[in-house]
């Protein structure tokens, strides 16, 4: 039996997507292929919000991710981590021998943009890394705030990790000034894993340029020069299921209209979190709670492995606490093509399970 999702990714992707990752192969030299990826950029520019250019990444996010840290690095990078996906930045710019310090708060609280005007004002570095919602924790950094303090420093590279939020909740990327905002596929976008896009700024092309050893497959500039002089080809055979599957996603998405997308989102967020305060408690800094993922604290001290396993036998699944948190929390995850009647029939199961 098929298991709805209801975890932060993979998601649940609709049939008609689903049927679109079946569509016969074209030549990825080919005209055909030109015009897929490069329509595929121009809806994603209206996605992020951005008159830059999109690269496009048969890999997961963690790819570009790995990518920006490694090719816009001249100097040092300073990674501010809110919870385990956080980290990874980090744990990527030592495994590149890229000069990196790392930056931490307590799991379920935010980045004090003051933190960042200290680390920044030393002059010890060139590029910033920022995960904008961190699904361990259900916390979404404050952009706004972060973005007044690191746009005082012209010589930065500013890099967002929206994996689990593009395309749920809204992300103005160049009215923030981030010059490299990441997102993959299986989150907000409703696809299935396997597809990384980010925005690429001119001021991070010009960086990338002073950056000697930036790597091959991820090497963000090849891509960037590749696809101006070869009409939006890409240097290695991209995954053109994907890119079928995510130019059809894109046109669902554009005709439903961001907004009311942004608002679905927020609308099962809401019914999930006053579910979660009834019942249990919400964990984390409730004035930066995500917009796609919520963590909820086991005040009652459930099993959630056991409620998952009860779920599971009624097609639903959810997830567990992530790492230390693993029984101490669970996550319900709200993105995508999600409804909130979706939402309903979940939490309706679990009263039901525990008789709540």
């Amino acid at each position: 039996m098929h298991k709805k999702l209801f975890i932060p990714g993979p998601v649940e992707v609709s049939e008609d997507v689903l049927l679109k990752m079946a569509t016969p192969m074209i030549g990825h030299r080919s005209k055909d292929a030109s015009t897929l990826q490069r329509g595929i950029s121009d809806k994603l520019r209206i996605v992020f919000q951005t008159k830059e250019e999109i690269l496009l990444s048969t890999t997961s996010g963690s790819g570009l991710m790995e990518g920006a840290i490694r090719c816009c690095t001249a100097k040092r990078a300073a990674v501010f981590s809110i919870g385990a996906f956080g980290k990874r930045w980090y744990e990527m710019a030592l495994n590149n021998n890229v000069a990196a310090d790392l930056f931490e708060v307590d799991f379920g609280k935010t980045t004090d943009p003051k933190l960042v005007d200290e680390v920044l004002s030393t002059g010890k570095y060139d590029l910033v890394t920022i995960t904008h919602n961190e699904t361990s924790t259900g916390i979404m950094n404050p952009l706004e705030d972060l973005a007044k303090v690191i746009n005082k420093y012209p010589d930065i590279i500013w890099c967002v990790d929206t994996v689990s939020s593009m395309a749920g909740t809204d992300i103005p990327v160049d009215k923030l000034g981030i010059d490299i905002c990441i997102t993959s596929s299986q989150k907000a976008l409703g696809l299935p894993p396997g597809l990384a896009v980010c925005s690429f700024s001119k001021k991070a092309v010009e960086r990338a340029k002073q950056v000697p050893f930036r790597g091959y497959y991820l090497d963000l500039l090849h891509l960037y020069e590749f696809i101006q002089k070869k009409d939006y080809q890409y240097p290695s055979t991209p995954s053109l299921s994907h890119m079928f599957a995510l130019d059809f996603a894109l046109d669902k998405m554009l005709q439903e209209g961001m907004d009311n997308r942004y608002k679905r989102h927020i609308q099962m967020a809401e019914y999930v979190r006053n579910w979660a305060k009834k019942y249990f408690d919400i964990f984390g800094d409730e004035n930066h709670l995500s917009n796609t993922v919520t963590t909820i604290k086991n005040t009652r001290g459930i099993s959630v492995a056991d409620l998952n396993k009860k779920l599971g036998e009624r097609g639903f699944q959810i997830s567990n606490g992530y790492g230390n948190l693993k029984e101490k929390t669970f996550r319900i995850a709200h993105m995508a093509e999600c409804s909130l009647s979706d939402i309903k029939e979940l939490i309706e199961n679990i009263n039901d399970i525990l008789g709540l």
